[in-house]
């Protein structure tokens, strides 16, 4: 049954469809987060390595090439239904985190928010809603999507050429490397917040100065 799998899988990495393929998931995940874009780039670039086919280069561009499109579709609906967006249940608090890492940090926190879950798209349907300059947000958006497409397609080659011969535990250890540093960058940002916050009954230094 693995191996029907496994032979499935590599058929498919080996059509020419699978850069088309790598394209659309990367640009639904702009405005559809649920989308494996990541997984699946990872996992191209597993068998990239230990097959030979995908071309890695080719799926590092179409990877990129498919966020760069889908960002654009997030920032083109969130200026067109800022309102509801901003106003929904679910989607307020990362609203609220994506303008205030936004007026802080410009254009720059476009990047960040790209290896942040769910950071990605509550920063571009932000950056759509508060009219951020168009221009100013396909440059930072260019380097947000290369990033992440060359993240993305190298942790699978190396967990494929790793295992050259496994490509199962090539995928396991691409994405074991990819949760865990997505793991560390969460308790960065959890250790940061926490220390950002006074602690309760603490009078701020600036308060306590006079």
């Amino acid at each position: 049954m693995t191996q029907a799998i496994l032979d499935a899988v590599q058929q498919a990495m080996s059509s020419p469809w699978i850069y088309l393929a790598l394209f659309a998931l990367a640009m639904l995940d702009g405005f559809f987060p649920i989308v494996p874009a990541e997984t699946s780039v990872i996992t191209a670039g597993v068998f990239a390595a230990s097959t030979g086919a995908p071309d890695v280069a080719l799926v590092i561009l179409v990877a990129a090439l498919g966020a760069f499109a889908g960002d654009h579709i997030s920032y083109a609906i969130g200026r067109t239904t800022n309102n509801r967006l901003r106003n929904g249940r679910r989607s307020r608090k990362a609203f609220a985190w994506a303008e205030q890492a936004l007026a802080e940090r410009g254009g720059l926190v476009l990047v960040v928010a790209r290896y942040i879950p769910g950071g990605r798209t509550a920063c571009t349907l932000t950056m759509g809603a508060v009219t951020y300059p168009r221009r100013s947000f396909a440059f930072f958006d260019g380097i947000a999507a290369v990033s992440w497409a060359v993240y993305s397609g190298l942790i699978g080659y190396v967990g494929g050429a790793a295992f050259e011969h496994d490509p199962i535990k090539g995928l396991l250890l691409g994405l074991g490397i990819a949760v865990t540093i997505t793991v560390i960058v969460e308790v960065v940002r959890y250790t940061r917040r926490r220390r950002a916050v006074p602690e309760e009954g603490e009078q701020p230094a600036y308060a306590t100065a006079d």
